[in-house]
């Protein structure tokens, strides 16, 4: 069937179910809604449509998964209206139901264990503004202000006070490596911190991007400093969050504010490096960047090139709890399901 006739077929099934149940209503909210529900995996294949038919295709998907929800809330609301009849009295000894407890968001628990890695090795944590100036976001990242590497960055730039915070436009911060900044410009070497946070870029929200999400960056600066330091930090993090067994590799890249810069693959924890559909048959998925920071950054920073030398890296934490979790569209994490979100309850996944 093509993808019309598939749509329509489950439109017929959403409009015919019916639940008398607990059991068949979540039996139904798992057909439809779930990670291999008819829905999800029909969103899953927008992908695969071509560009200029993706408009319609994408709202033609929303259209059925918000009648998938209705149907959902319809036949829940059947269920309470009919159970009105004589209850039983139970048990009066018996001790009263507590509320569940709350459990943390999963993206929290993947920030925290990414945090951990780090704090055991002697990383600090340091934190900054989500609106940040020009100089700490750009200028002192080796941006200059006709640099075409600021094309890279789609920003929400927020009016400001030029001569009140002394450093021209105010954004929402594209990067954490402001917090960086800020860390080099308050005090000398030796630093080794992470930068956990928000950020925000203006894109299209879609099953793999979001204008939210959330990164966490590392810097080590000190004497002395070597790329293959860097290789084996970033090596220890892998194993720790992903398994013994796992390997990277590192191919060249460019950042304005890192020479030499290079992207990192992991093998694919999926199909062990045989290839599949997440590694796009590759055997393996790219993870984060990193680079030894460029001297002029340290220089814009108030640090000696010529004594010091350092690394940073970054990674976005969606991406890291996707590979861990494999859940497949970004937006699950904000809807605020707690039917979703309840799987994630002590932080363990029970998808």
């Amino acid at each position: 069937m093509n993808l019309e006739e598939r749509i329509a077929a489950v439109e017929a099934r959403i409009k015919e179910a019916t639940a008398t149940t607990t059991e068949a209503l979540e039996a139904f909210r798992v057909e439809m809604l779930g990670r291999n529900g008819k829905v999800t995996g029909l969103l899953d294949e927008l992908k695969q449509v071509p560009v200029e038919e993706k408009r319609v295709w994408g709202q033609r998907l929303n259209q059925l998964k918000t009648a998938a929800k209705q149907r959902l809330d319809e036949l829940q609301d059947g269920m309470a209206k009919s159970s009105t009849g004589p209850q039983e009295t139970g048990d009066a000894t018996r001790p009263s139901l507590t509320e569940a407890s709350g459990s943390l968001h999963p993206i929290s628990i993947i920030r925290q264990r990414i945090v951990d890695v780090f704090a055991r090795i002697g990383y600090t944590v340091s934190q900054g503004p989500e609106v940040e100036d020009d100089h700490h976001n750009f200028g002192a990242l080796n941006f200059p202000p006709d640099h075409p590497a600021r094309d890279m960055q789609d920003t929400f730039f927020v009016e400001g006070d030029a001569q009140r915070n002394g450093s021209g436009d105010l954004a929402l911060r594209t990067h954490t490596s402001s917090v960086q900044v800020r860390v080099m410009e308050g005090g000398q070497p030796p630093i080794r911190t992470i930068s956990p946070g928000r950020v925000y870029r203006n894109e299209a929200i879609s099953a793999r991007a979001h204008c939210m999400f959330h990164q966490v960056e590392g810097l080590y600066v000190d004497k002395g400093v070597s790329f293959a330091e860097l290789k084996g930090t970033l090596d220890h993090f892998a194993k720790s969050m992903f398994g013994t067994d796992v390997k990277i590799r590192l191919r060249p890249s460019y950042f304005p504010f890192t020479e030499p810069s290079a992207e990192v693959d992991m093998s694919c924890t999926i199909c062990a490096g045989k290839g599949c559909a997440v590694c796009k048959h590759s055997g393996w998925v790219e993870i984060m960047g990193c680079g030894m920071v460029d001297p002029a950054v340290l220089t814009n920073c108030g640090i000696d090139p010529g004594t010091y030398s350092g690394f940073a890296f970054g990674m976005g934490v969606e991406r890291i709890a996707q590979l861990i979790y494999r859940v497949p569209d970004l937006r699950l994490y904000w809807e605020n399901d707690v039917r979703f979100l309840d799987q994630f309850a002590d932080g363990a996944f029970r998808g």
